[in-house]
């Protein structure tokens, strides 16, 4: 019987291609399962137990013992699970060497392995072997750092496509696959690997077919330079199925990347495409300037200027009426996919309506000026002329370029200096002010910076003033939604309820 156990062990671990120690493993598992039922049976009691079997590896003798958990004799703590767990003091008590956390054990009578419930220990040693066999697989395949997966569709379910690589099962979830592809049991597909998730019970490769990583690694399959180094794709954006950009840089001055992707005669990017289900390719030289980056981005549309809001991280592209309409794209496709792309928003805008949007900023700028610096319009148009938005722009740019300016002097320079630091100091003032007395308001429970700013500011500065409004007059006073004033007015007048 002992040789027949490792006789066993050695046949199944050929077979599929594992360690023996799995295979030892799984069996002891086995053996512990139908001892447990055998030993219940026998003692005709449902009470469960922890039992392990142990088999000797070299001489393939084996031995069960039913354990306990050695845990801590805690009066607050009930005795959860007697089947499973021994008091520090009871079990000390037998072996003073004990510790929470060690088990003590018993010895049993194991079942003969020859009378084992078969078909239960087939199964549990089969699926310990197969999954030790599928993490085998998947380990090769990580080792081989592959980022795609060419295969064949297995079959189709609930949750995608199951593709079939070697020995090797994938998952193409159904979110991941291109919208409108035919694809049936039997074709051959290729994916890129999204991610492992180990904790699967079916395939653990996740594949996906929209990403934009698959088409960047597409392309490195056609184009052998990239694999050399001499160009690479900084960046992609899909709208899967239909159109992608991908931003090109050479690292070679005498490789030209647009030509290399495209191809003679277009091959290499018509294999990509072909590849993508008939999804048009841009293909876009990369830039370090943002606003070159984004032109190149919305090609074929002509752009006529771009505004930089760098603190927005966005960009207000100017184009010609007669541009607007491919500048934007089928659905907004165009300017999505170039924002994606070049990871900045744009906001795409005609001339006509960049002229009016500059103007109204502008009044408010000039307005700005006038008010807080008693500046008449004409010195107020000069400085936004030359590129002065705020206050503190004029109250802190350096003197020399200021006096550049046409019509200024140092004395002018230095008036309006001050002008606008004594604003800045007295608004910086207020603001302090504002916050010490919003000290008692902001105590309140779960309010947040915002909603105090907008209370503070209609003169609610306490939870007293709070308390004594109605809903309709705090929602008049600060056009905050209704449940949200109701909300607050509650909270304020708690106290008030906790006296009473």
């Amino acid at each position: 019987m002992k040789s027949e156990i490792l006789m066993l062990v050695d046949a199944l671990a050929r077979e599929k291609n594992v360690d023996r120690e799995t295979v030892f493993v799984a069996l002891e598992l086995a053996l512990a399962s139908a001892t447990k039922k055998a030993w219940q049976a026998t003692q005709k009691v449902v009470e469960d137990a922890d039992i392990v079997v142990r088999i000797d590896r070299e001489t393939g003798e084996y031995a069960a013992n039913r354990r306990w958990k050695v845990v801590a004799d805690d009066e607050n703590e009930p005795f959860e699970f007697p089947d499973y767990q021994y008091l520090l003091q009871e079990a000390q008590e037998e072996d003073p060497a004990k510790q929470v956390g060690d088990y003590i054990e018993q010895a049993m009578e194991a079942v003969d392995f020859g009378r084992i419930g078969a078909q239960a220990a087939k199964q549990v040693i089969l699926q310990r072997v197969r999954d030790a066999e599928r993490e085998q697989l998947l380990n090769d395949f990580l080792d081989r750092d592959e980022k795609l997966v060419t295969g064949t569709v297995k079959r189709l379910d609930r949750m995608g496509m199951i593709i079939e690589s070697g020995k090797l099962e994938a998952l193409l979830p159904r979110e991941h696959m291109i919208p409108k592809e035919n694809l049936r049991v039997g074709d051959r597909v290729r994916a890129f690997v999204l991610r492992v998730d180990r904790q699967a019970r079916g395939p653990q490769l996740i594949l996906s077919r929209t990403s934009p990583d698959f088409i960047i690694h597409l392309f490195e399959l056609e184009v052998p330079e990239m694999q050399e180094d001499l160009l690479e794709i900084r960046a992609a954006a899909r709208d899967p199925g239909l159109r992608a950009k991908i931003a090109v840089k050479s690292n070679d001055a005498r490789v030209d990347p647009i030509g290399t992707c495209v191809g003679m005669r277009g091959s290499r990017v018509q294999a990509v495409t072909n590849e993508l289900a008939g999804e048009r390719v841009d293909i876009i030289l990369w830039s370090d300037d943002p606003a070159s980056f984004v032109i190149k981005a919305l090609q074929p549309a002509e752009v006529s200027s771009i505004v930089v809001d760098e603190e927005l991280h966005s960009m207000d592209v100017v184009v010609q009426e007669d541009q607007l309409a491919q500048a934007i794209g089928r659905g907004g496709q165009n300017v999505r996919l170039a924002s994606e792309l070049t990871g900045w928003q744009l906001n795409i805008v005609t001339v006509e309506e960049a002229a009016q949007k500059s103007a109204e900023e502008s009044d408010s700028i000039r307005h700005l000026f006038m008010e807080k610096l008693d500046l008449d319009e004409e010195v107020a148009d000069v400085l936004i002329a030359e590129g002065f938005s705020t206050l503190e722009e004029i109250a802190y740019v350096p003197v020399s370029e200021m006096l550049e300016i046409e019509g200024f002097d140092e004395d002018v320079v230095n008036e309006l200096r001050e002008r606008a630091r004594n604003v800045l100091l007295t608004e910086a003032l207020v603001s302090e002010e504002r916050v010490e007395e919003a000290a008692d308001i902001a105590t309140l429970e779960g309010i947040d910076d915002d909603t105090i700013a907008v209370l503070t500011k209609v003169g609610i500065h306490t939870q007293q003033a709070l308390a004594d409004l109605a809903t309709d007059e705090l929602v008049e006073m600060t056009g905050m939604d209704e449940s949200r004033a109701t909300a607050l007015i509650m909270k304020a007048r708690a106290p008030l309820f906790a006296a009473d």
